[in-house]
């Protein structure tokens, strides 16, 4: 069929899903696919990774099977095709990848390594006729880009308008923008990102990362040495100005009143501004309101503490970062039990490896809880596929092994099922997981069983009851 018949399609699927879940994961899960192909009704999508597969199989599978019929028929199916480096390949799954990139430097005009600090020892170079192009050191890290900062719900607000404003610096409503969080969330990567995307989409542009307490020791310092006039001509002539963790001016009147001079003629100049605090611009204290105002004048977004499928897929880029593989149940324990801080969620990877190479143990889930019980205050108790396996099969009088055989015996299946249900309902593992501790079974298996129980439920009160008397047991054995 021609291009427009797929694209119209998956447009009508799109206007169908759109109705039948938030907003946020639509725009997470969904707005990325694009179709590539309409055989025989078999619609073919292209999804940017073996994750993003896995999580719309777990989690979408109804709503993708339905929409689907609904829209080609009875006899319409759904195939996948998962990007391998900026490639697909048909029909097959691969590890997930995720693309890097580095802020290159113009060999022409080569950045000079200054101390931002400005003293007579070390007049303004912008003072200094015939020096106005030297290319000054933008104190960035290369490694915090926008293509290795994981998006999710909790950061997605405040990651497009730092995008926004990198593609345009000082040209979009964006300016100021202030990013505020908790520590450990991700602010420093995400404003520095917008320095290397602006070096690498303005190499002409000067840019200049600082956090507020450098800034407020090299005004101390040029108080010291009467030098304010060359420490408000350097930071005049910024094109874009990033001060990291702005709540430490608080209080420091003199300081603000220095700032709050710079910040005025970089904004009427057109020239992008970018802050990060501990708390939204209402909660400062110790700011003059003045100053308080012009941080209101932009846009403030806030980044929340990362959910599940975010930890998750931050494992992963860290994963291949340093170029190891861990078993799946490993990174759904430590993304399981470290919800409140990325830095936390790094450190807990980066202590299981030192782990692993001290006491040359290999990595598993055994050493996942040993090292967990040390790396945060308090763990709680969880329950496992293993011992849910155990006390359905205790409770329904069959032997362990069994549900991992391949027997067909109904009573069997459905304890299997049961097991199954169960290792989906009250786990954070995925279908593959789950699967893999029935005797090596796929996620559709896992699927099928999770509906074959809630169809008996509806309809068998009998069945019912048994299941709300496990779950009683299973929830008391993590008690």
């Amino acid at each position: 069929m021609a291009e427009v018949d797929y694209t119209a399609v998956w447009e009508k699927c799109l206007e169908i899903i759109k109705d039948n879940i938030n907003t946020q994961s639509y725009q997470t899960w969904f707005e990325p696919i694009r179709p590539i192909r309409l055989e025989k009704n078999v619609l073919t999508i292209q999804v940017p990774s073996q994750f993003f597969y896995e999580w719309l199989e777990e989690h979408y599978v109804s709503l993708l099977r339905k929409t689907i019929r609904q829209t080609l028929g009875a006899e319409g199916r759904l195939e996948y095709s998962v990007i391998v480096e900026n490639n697909f390949e048909e029909g097959k799954s691969y590890a997930v990848s995720f693309p890097t990139s580095s802020v290159e430097v113009n060999p022409k005009n080569p950045p000079v390594s200054m101390p931002v600090n400005i003293s007579r020892a070390i007049p303004n170079p912008f003072v200094i006729p015939g020096l106005k192009k030297v290319s000054i050191d933008p104190q960035l890290n290369p490694a915090y880009t926008f293509e290795n900062f994981v998006e999710g719900e909790s950061n997605r607000m405040a990651r497009s308008a730092a995008y926004a404003a990198a593609m345009k610096p000082g040209q979009t409503a964006f300016n100021p923008i202030l990013i505020h969080s908790n520590s450990g969330l991700g602010k420093t990567h995400l404003v520095q990102a917008i320095g290397n995307q602006v070096k690498m989409n303005f190499p002409n542009k000067i840019v200049l990362y600082v956090n507020a307490e450098k800034f407020i020791s090299q005004y101390v310092e040029a108080v010291k040495d009467k030098n304010i006039t060359d420490f408000l001509n350097f930071y005049r002539l910024i094109d874009v100005l990033i001060v990291d963790d702005i709540h430490f001016l608080s209080d420091k009147e003199k300081t603000q009143d220095a700032f709050f001079h710079i910040f005025n003629e970089l904004h009427q100049a057109n020239k992008q501004i970018v802050l990060t605090s501990d708390i939204p611009p209402k909660d400062l204290k110790g700011f003059e309101e003045r100053l308080i105002s012009r941080f209101k004048w932009g846009l403030s977004a806030e980044i929340l503490p990362p959910e599940y499928d975010t930890r998750m897929a931050i494992l992963h880029v860290k994963m291949r970062k340093e170029g190891i593989e861990l078993p799946q149940e490993v990174i759904e324990y430590i993304a399981h039990n470290i919800t409140s801080n990325v830095r936390e969620l790094e450190g807990a990877l980066v202590s299981l490896l030192a782990q692993s190479t001290l006491n040359r143990k290999e990595i598993d889930l055994a050493l996942a809880r040993q090292m967990m019980k040390n790396f945060v205050r308090s763990v709680s108790k969880e329950v496992s596929i293993e011992s849910i396996q155990k006390l359905v099969c205790d409770y329904l009088k069959i032997p362990i092994d069994q549900v991992k055989a391949k027997t067909r015996k109904r009573e069997i299946v459905q304890a299997r099922q049961i097991a199954m249900f169960f290792s989906k309902e009250m786990t954070k593992s995925s279908l593959k997981s789950i699967g893999m501790h029935f005797g090596g079974r796929d996620h559709s298996t896992v699927i099928h069983a999770v509906q074959t129980v809630n169809d008996l439920m509806v309809t068998d009160k009998e069945f019912k009851g048994h299941i709300e008397e496990l779950k009683k047991r299973i929830s008391m054995s993590t008690s």
